[in-house]
């Protein structure tokens, strides 16, 4: 499931959003106060500033007859963007992310996740990291790589389409289709994937167009010291690499417009 193939760098990627995520034990003077030196360190690559309040689902204790609901407190999310609003970086007081909706290539967003992370160690001094992670969103679009009317099981692999690869199955038939899967892969890293055929949305509006979802989130858990930081996104990274490629037909990795990555 895990293509061993060499490494490319895509010309028309179809990635929505890339994350990393790190998850650290709990620093209660990060939601304390606001994090005014933390950005006078990244400000000037992430100048614009907002705080907002999520509110956790509420969590169910006790037992059959005595159950209780249990609001939980509302979690304070400090965002930091680049001037042009595709580069976002997120801090709580038990994670730090870095996002961007125009990724490139590795090398780019690993530079960027360096100097976040340098700053960011600096300024808190995390006892290390319990997780860490990368998501990529891939919104696959036939119309935007020239391949309308070409079915899915043409693009992707049976492995990641189930019913949707059966030669007498129609895809407009499908009111809804998806596959939802939790595994162990190589060197410590687990991996949550979805995929599936959607919609999505542009704003408020609609778009029409039948996308091809592939959203993996690969990532390691643990007590990740903070040299073994790099090390562990680089392994995550290789697996996120490996698995997006096996998910591909040789015809829809040649419309994707590869070249080699070094």
């Amino acid at each position: 499931m895990f293509s061993d193939r060499e490494r490319v760098v895509y010309g028309k990627n179809q990635l929505a959003e890339v994350i990393c995520q790190l998850r650290f034990p709990t620093i209660l003077s990060i939601s304390a106060r606001e994090p005014a030196s933390f950005q006078e360190r990244i400000r000037r690559d992430f100048p614009q500033y907002r705080r907002l309040y999520e509110q956790p689902a509420p969590k169910l204790s006790g037992g059959p007859g005595n159950f209780r609901v249990e609001e939980q407190k509302k979690i304070v999310n400090y965002q930091f963007l680049s001037a042009d609003g595709l580069w976002r970086v997120n801090l709580t007081e038990t994670f730090v992310a870095l996002a961007t909706t125009a990724y490139v290539r590795w090398e780019e967003f690993a530079a960027k996740l360096d100097k976040l992370l340098a700053d960011f160690i600096a300024e808190y001094e995390p006892a290390y990291f319990e997780r860490v992670g990368l998501r990529f969103i891939n919104v696959i679009s036939r119309k935007s790589l020239d391949l309308e009317g070409i079915p899915f099981r043409e693009l992707i692999q049976p492995a990641f389409l189930g019913l949707l690869a059966e030669e007498d199955v129609r895809e407009e038939g499908f009111a809804r289709y998806g596959q939802d899967v939790e595994m162990q892969a190589a060197g410590g890293v687990r991996v949550k994937l979805h995929v599936g055929p959607g919609m999505v949305k542009k704003g408020n509006v609609q778009d029409p167009e039948v996308k091809f979802i592939l959203d993996d989130d690969v990532f390691m858990n643990g007590k990740i010291p903070m040299y073994q930081c790099a090390p562990a996104l680089q392994t995550v990274h290789i697996q996120a690499d490996r698995l997006f490629r096996a998910a591909l037909t040789d015809r829809l990795h040649e419309a994707l417009e590869p070249t080699p990555a070094d």
